[in-house]
């Protein structure tokens, strides 16, 4: 269920943890109430006013990504966005579990509806994207200690290439759309655009055989 938005950014019952409003609180990666005492702590993040802060357990994301379509250069006020995709379960969040906002792009409303936007409802600071499976994080947030902690998040790709505000030859893939789901453009490797083209040719050698 979609819970209200209330001004106070908790999406329950100012503060209350019971109820079905209040749901989600239950669930990673929110679990208010666990202590997480076997939670490895890896890196620690916060939003610019401090009210959020929360941990993260793994030492590299799933993946990182800079994306370039207009919702997140409009979102994040920036020529675009740096993700990086964790687990649910990655996440431990140790202040903030009601200082919490939320928004829901498709609809453009404030609920806690899944896919949804979440950011600190104080400072407006954008703490991740939470989707049904995964969340997508902000590095910009983490406090890094060293060189390698922040090389751990280098990018792998950039999405929605075509939309940028800026050229960034860095010769990392450059993708037209959703990466894997659309094409390879610009200065993308050569050898990441033939290698798109065998497997898209072995699809569709598949899809042939499977017809005849």
């Amino acid at each position: 269920m979609a819970s209200t938005y209330n001004a106070n950014g908790d999406n329950g019952d100012a503060g209350s943890t019971e109820g079905e409003l209040n749901e989600w609180k239950h669930r990673a990666p929110y679990k208010v109430h666990d202590k997480a005492e076997h939670f490895k702590v890896r890196y620690e993040g916060s939003c610019h006013c401090g009210k959020v802060r929360y941990q993260l357990s793994r030492e590299k994301p799933l993946d990182a990504k800079y994306c370039h379509c207009t919702t997140c250069q409009k979102i994040h006020g920036a020529p675009f966005q740096w993700a990086a995709i964790f687990h649910k379960d990655d996440i431990n969040f140790t202040h903030g579990h009601h200082d919490l906002g939320w928004y829901e792009s498709s609809e453009k409303t404030c609920v806690h509806k899944l896919p949804c936007k979440v950011s600190c409802a104080y400072c407006r600071t954008p703490i991740m994207d939470e989707g049904r499976n995964m969340i997508l994080l902000f590095p910009t947030l983490i406090d890094f200690k060293t060189p390698e902690d922040r090389k751990n998040f280098e990018i792998s790709c950039h999405m929605f290439y075509p939309r940028r505000i800026l050229d960034i030859p860095d010769g990392k893939p450059k993708w037209s759309g959703i990466n894997n789901d659309s094409d390879l453009i610009e200065d993308s490797p050569p050898e990441a655009v033939n290698e798109l083209k065998r497997k898209r040719q072995e699809e569709g050698e598949k899809k042939d055989d499977n017809k005849s």
